[in-house]
């Protein structure tokens, strides 16, 4: 493949709810374009695009993809996101590098949860959308259904530039509203023709709505209008081309991607109409030394710079790092600065990924992109740049993880796989995550649902060669003391020569602190050398608390009196006697479970108010307060225990049709209700037994 300037250039992110057709539409541009002698099939398991092994399973796209494909002279970089919720970090990924969105809508089932979300995405990116309503050959479709809902949903900007040429099983191509001329697919290509008489009356109202579009982007243009006179065909294409930058238009347009109808079409309305990385502001960074702000433009004179925008991980070709050139060229054998980890790194032969695909190129300029292999510090949203000339750019923000369960390995030792395994897919994707919890002795990960989970514990499977359990996490109680206790500790052990004798009388009572020692001696009862084995053997104590075993906080100690053998006496004896003298206090103190708080902040439409209010007082919440949102939803903002939140994100989405967002953060420490308390206390002991 040449190497192309970036005028020529559209990076092109495709979004929509799953199973609206973006990877059928994708491997129907690569045949358009003469790369593959015949279109593969998603339940085929055969697309370019799809070609992990849990795609291919799975029968939908788990991984954003790129497919560079070259049409009338200009590169078209189709990034082809997945369509299902849990994977919404590909999506994240694919919007940071895209210059224009096409929203995929399925024409039998008209505006979705992911249509909605993918309109947000655009929205907040302000990026020039389209919108592609994909399936117009089914029998249900209805495209005048379909246009007025997004008109209703979306605003006035949504603007039909074509009208569907036949319906239904007789779907054969379209009228292009802005030339005046019907296209019609004849299994190969598209053939210009007349708009049939039937369709020209419809065709011309929908022209007068675009020709009002192309009078308000410019004043000459508006003059031009309001006196009669005609535009001339580079003026409506400057026109739309202006409206739709600016983001004041959103061109509707339709086809069947399965039957490649609709494709050239589309194709050729991403030329003319989607932005080139030219028609984008120089892009700001920092310099990461004095932070300073930078600014980088498509100059050829300028300092490379690029930023990595996936990374993908194969355990046999090593690790390929996907980056968007922002300024200056990308060569074979760089050496470069990674800003963000202040590392250096050598930059091997550059190559272009179609889906599993390498085609090799020499060198790719500001605006493409492209793929390296086998860096050694780079992560996904790391900045790569000259040394000499350093910046550093934003870097990917990714939706926390909602869901939280537990990975135990099925075969003894695999520990320290599934570890190296898990470090391997966060650097896959890092809209996931996992630790491992020293207190609860859990590796707990965290994911987007309970797919995106199970895929990831697929991944390490295939990918890594070892099995793993799923089960709920262990919530990490505390315990403590509601009252005082005056107890002594006696240790005392007499056995051939040397014996252990340790005396210790200590009071315990609650405390603001995890652990406060203090110490009464008078008379020496207990020698000074020995008091900082009590408090040691104490200190050992709270790592297990009398009732469920869980740590002991918020407990004051006072050593006052005690008493010692001249010979028998030793720092471990006090340690023991310390101990058996915090059993007993900690037993007569009124000991209490204590359980984590959580803030919830969950962000939904109106209409679910009532539901998630209810929900969250059946989970023991409180509602804090309400805050509306400027998109006219509501943020809801409650403190609920982490014990009935784990599993919460599978249930809001329930509750909202995915609609409802939520985020949590660890708050304090409260008492755990005495019914609670008794069965978490009694399921303890089972576990211990």
């Amino acid at each position: 493949m040449k190497r192309y300037e970036a005028d020529r250039i559209r990076n092109i992110a495709l979004l929509g709810h799953g199973g609206c057709g973006k990877t059928t539409a994708t491997e129907a541009a690569i045949y358009t374009a003469k790369l593959i002698n015949r279109m593969g099939k998603v339940e085929d398991g055969n697309t370019v695009s799809d070609f992990d092994k849990e795609e291919i399973s799975r029968s939908f796209s788990v991984s954003t993809s790129v497919i560079p494909i070259e049409w009338k002279d200009h590169k078209i970089n189709l990034i082809d996101t997945p369509g299902y919720f849990d994977f919404i970090g590909e999506v994240q990924s694919a919007i940071k590098v895209a210059g224009g969105i096409i929203i995929f809508v399925d024409a039998t089932s008209g505006i979705e949860v992911g249509t909605e979300k993918a309109w947000d995405f655009a929205a907040e990116k302000k990026a020039p959308t389209f919108m592609f309503i994909n399936k117009m050959d089914r029998d249900n479709a209805d495209f005048e259904k379909v246009l007025n809902e997004l008109r209703e949903k979306f605003g006035k900007k949504i603007a039909p530039f074509q009208i569907p040429l036949g319906n239904n099983e007789h779907f054969v191509g379209n009228v292009n509203i802005a030339k005046m001329m019907a296209r019609e697919y004849n299994g190969k290509d598209c053939i210009d023709k007349p708009i049939p008489e039937e369709l020209m009356e419809q065709a011309m109202a929908i022209r007068e709505m675009l020709l009002e579009s192309v009078a308000e982007s410019d004043e000459a243009l508006m003059e031009k209008y309001f006196a009669g006179e005609v535009f001339t065909e580079k003026e409506i294409q400057v026109g739309l081309r202006r409206g739709i930058l600016n983001g004041d238009i959103v061109p509707v347009i339709c086809g069947s991607a399965s039957k490649n109808i609709g494709i050239h079409t589309l194709l050729d309305m991403i030329n003319d109409f989607s932005p080139s990385p030219k028609d984008m502001p120089p892009k700001q960074g920092k310099n990461p030394y004095n932070d300073e702000i930078v600014e980088r433009t498509l100059e050829k004179n300028q300092p490379f710079s690029a930023q990595i925008f996936k990374t993908i991980v194969d355990p046999y070709v090593g690790k390929i790092s996907l980056l968007k050139i922002i300024s200056g060229t990308l060569t074979s054998d760089m050496e470069v600065l990674n800003a963000n980890k202040d590392e250096k790194e050598k930059l091997n032969t550059p190559f272009l990924l179609r889906g599993k695909n390498q085609i090799e190129v020499i060198e790719v300029s500001a605006g493409d992109i492209a793929a390296v292999a086998k860096l050694q510090h780079s992560s996904t949203g790391d900045t790569l740049c000259s040394i000499n000339e350093p910046v550093i750019y934003s870097g990917i923000e990714f939706v926390e993880p909602q869901l939280y369960l537990a990975i135990e390995p099925k075969a003894k030792g695999d520990e320290e796989k599934i570890s190296a395994g898990l470090n391997k897919l966060v650097d896959e994707d890092p809209s996931f995550s996992f630790n491992r919890n020293k207190e609860t002795k859990q590796t707990v990960i965290k994911g987007q649902g309970e797919l995106h989970i199970k895929v990831i514990v697929s991944k390490l499977k295939n990918k890594f060669g070892t099995e793993v359990t799923l089960s709920d996490v262990r919530v990490p109680y505390r315990e403590t003391i509601k009252g005082k206790a005056d107890v002594q500790g006696k240790h005392k052990k007499q056995s051939g020569g040397h014996g252990q004798y340790g005396d210790v009388k200590i009071r315990f009572e609650p405390a603001t602190a995890d652990f406060e020692f203090a110490e009464e001696i008078f008379g020496g009862s207990v020698p000074r050398a020995y008091v900082p084995a009590v408090e040691k053997g104490i200190r050992e104590c709270l790592e297990t608390g009398v009732l469920a075993g869980y740590p002991v906080v918020n407990v004051k100690a006072v050593l006052y009196d005690g008493s010692y053998h001249d010979v028998d006496s030793s720092e471990m004896a006090f340690k023991i006697a310390a101990s058996v003298a915090f059993k007993k206090g900690i037993e007569q103190a009124k000991p209490i479970l204590l359980e984590p708080i959580v803030e919830v902040r969950v962000c939904v439409s109106e209409e679910y108010m009532g539901d998630i209010m209810g929900d969250l007082n059946k989970r023991r919440g409180r509602i804090i307060g309400m805050e509306p949102q400027e998109n006219g939803g509501q943020l809801i903002i409650a403190e609920v225990p982490q014990s009935e939140m784990f599993k919460y994100a599978t249930d809001l989405r329930s509750m909202t049709q995915a609609r409802g967002v939520f985020t949590m953060s660890f708050v304090r420490y409260e008492e755990v209700p005495q019914m609670i308390s008794e069965k978490i206390v009694e399921a303890a002991k089972v576990a211990k037994e």
